[in-house]
């Protein structure tokens, strides 16, 4: 009967530790398989993609997804599935636990009863020794109290095996329960660490957008200062070509009235004599003319001084005096010709 018992209750203990393996290791490959989901592909700068650890290696980092938002998005769904498969692992956990429980429980109330009923057994058999007529004989009593106290021994190292078989499986239950504290242990300080990797990377992507938000906003800056330089040059040219219209405008109007003055205001006919090419030369004919007693008036052109007598109030009186001119042979003048005037005052 007692071999029954321990042998029972190894089966219990033995059965117990296949189903917690069992729970362990599905619970592990869950968690594996939730750790190496993939994740969104997105493209990011070269740069970004290897990083070192700190043993120096190089290790692959994830990409980071398209926005700030859909990657917290995407760091939250994967925090609730781990959250989730470690609830389920330790719930599964418990329920082992309980399981053992009950088994170990049951166990022991059964060997309990299996000890009441040898016990019981053994107290029958002390009464029938007790019972012993005296006129039994001598070996016969010598006989009993061997049995008897063979029953007593025995009774007391299945006391003994039956405690240090609990001692055992209770060692073994804390042992188990210890390894799995530390198994979920673990897997919060790797999830803790998932998480600053991911928030660092977060930043990282934050910062890079920044800083080309700050690049953008710096070329649209200077491309508004450009499109304002030129705005600025183009108006400076349309201000000059309308000055230059009003000039030339004015120029002409000038002219138109000039002319007009020239064609039908009062005449004055004059005689032009020469055309110096400078003052100096101008001043020598003035002084000849005026020696012989000519009224001479000098006008400026592009093309040199207007040297001329007069004025006079007809062409005929002009062109008199212009014949005495070309036939005074002391002036040397044989160009002279008789032409319009009007003075400056009335242009």
């Amino acid at each position: 009967m007692n071999n029954k018992q321990r042998w029972m209750g190894g089966v219990v203990l033995l059965g117990g530790g296949v189903l917690l393996a069992a729970l362990l290791l599905k619970g592990k490959e869950e968690i594996h398989q939730t750790q190496v989901q993939p994740q969104p592909k997105v493209e990011q700068p070269a740069k970004n993609n290897n990083r070192s650890n700190q043993s120096g290696e190089m290790v692959q980092l994830q990409p980071l997804a398209v926005d700030v938002e859909t990657e917290k998005r995407l760091l939250e769904e994967q925090r609730r599935a781990r959250e989730k498969a470690v609830a389920e692992q330790e719930a599964r956990a418990a329920d082992f636990l309980v399981q053992q429980q009950q088994a170990e429980a049951a166990a022991a109330r059964k060997a309990a009863e299996e000890y009441a009923a040898i016990n019981a057994r053994r107290n029958a058999a002390q009464e029938s020794s007790d019972n012993i007529p005296p006129e039994m004989s001598d070996q016969a009593k010598a006989a009993a109290q061997n049995s008897t106290q063979k029953t007593t021994d025995q009774k007391k190292s299945d006391q003994q095996k039956l405690d240090a078989e609990k001692k055992l499986a209770e060692q073994k239950k804390q042992s188990e329960a210890q390894k799995a504290a530390e198994q979920l242990k673990k897997q919060k300080e790797a999830e803790a660490k998932r998480k600053a990797e991911n928030e660092r990377q977060a930043a990282e992507k934050k910062a890079t957008e920044e800083k080309q938000r700050q690049i953008e906003n710096e070329k649209a800056e200077k491309k508004a200062a450009e499109d304002k330089r030129k705005a600025e040059a183009e108006k400076k040219a349309a201000d000059e070509k309308k000055r230059k219209t009003e000039e030339d405008a004015k120029k002409k109007a000038d002219a138109d009235k000039a002319r007009d003055l020239l064609e039908n205001g009062d005449k004055n006919w004059m005689v032009q004599v020469a055309l110096a090419a400078n003052q100096a030369n101008a001043d020598a004919v003035v002084s000849k003319l005026r020696a012989k007693g000519y009224k001479v008036t000098t006008s400026p052109t592009s093309k040199g001084i207007r040297i001329m007598v007069g004025p006079s109030k007809s062409r005929e009186t002009a062109d008199a005096a212009r014949k005495k001119i070309v036939s005074d042979s002391s002036l040397n003048m044989k160009s002279a010709w008789v032409i319009d005037w009007v003075p400056l005052d009335q242009r």
